[in-house]
């Protein structure tokens, strides 16, 4: 079977046609921009905005909702009070080993009985490793601490975390002890200004 090339070229025009055409789709949901009191979109009947995830947010697992942390930016920090509790990990783990749960509990029980206060969990890492992955395996430690502590009975609006990922060793050297000091994660304690 011969096509002629009129054939050829109304097939190639409905060929390039259908996809430049598709289907019209109407927008959904238009969130507003902030600040913004009008729109140039005009609808018959207008969607609701969407929300602007005010309620409280979760920490990665999910599970307990992450305090402000602007709410603390501004209080004293005291590294001191909590340095025999710094918890320590193995090499490339945030899982928080059972020897070193005690050093948590010292912790919640601490808060537990000093209302006014809270605490930040630093996440710390060895030199080995990128700079995003140290990080992130420091945020994940630093949360892996909070989730303990939110699990002894401490509000979970009171634990702040942050991650240093290598950029505060403890220890500066470049074996397995000095990496053994700096995959840790420490506790400072928030007190609220005078």
């Amino acid at each position: 079977m011969k096509l002629t090339d009129f054939t050829k070229l109304l097939f190639l025009a409905l060929i390039l046609t259908v996809p430049a055409t598709g289907c019209r789709k109407r927008p959904g949901q238009i969130t507003p921009l902030p600040g913004r009191t009008g729109s140039n979109v005009s609808e018959a009947n207008p969607a609701p905005a969407i929300s602007d995830n005010t309620g409280p947010k979760t920490d990665n697992l999910g599970s307990t909702p992450l305090a402000d942390p602007e709410i603390r930016k501004n209080w004293p920090r005291d590294h001191e009070i909590f340095k025999s509790d710094t918890v320590h990990f193995d090499y490339d783990s945030s899982v928080v080993k059972d020897a070193e749960k005690s050093k948590v509990r010292a912790v919640a029980d601490y808060l537990k009985a000093n209302g006014m206060t809270a605490v930040e969990v630093e996440g710390h890492c060895d030199e080995r490793g990128t700079e995003e992955y140290n990080r992130s395996l420091g945020e994940r430690r630093a949360l892996a601490l909070r989730e303990q502590l939110v699990s002894m009975g401490v509000e979970p609006g009171r634990v702040d975390t942050i991650s240093y990922g290598k950029d505060r060793p403890a220890d500066s050297g470049h074996d397995e002890n000095a990496w053994k000091q700096n995959r840790r994660g420490e506790f400072a304690l928030e007190t609220p200004p005078k």
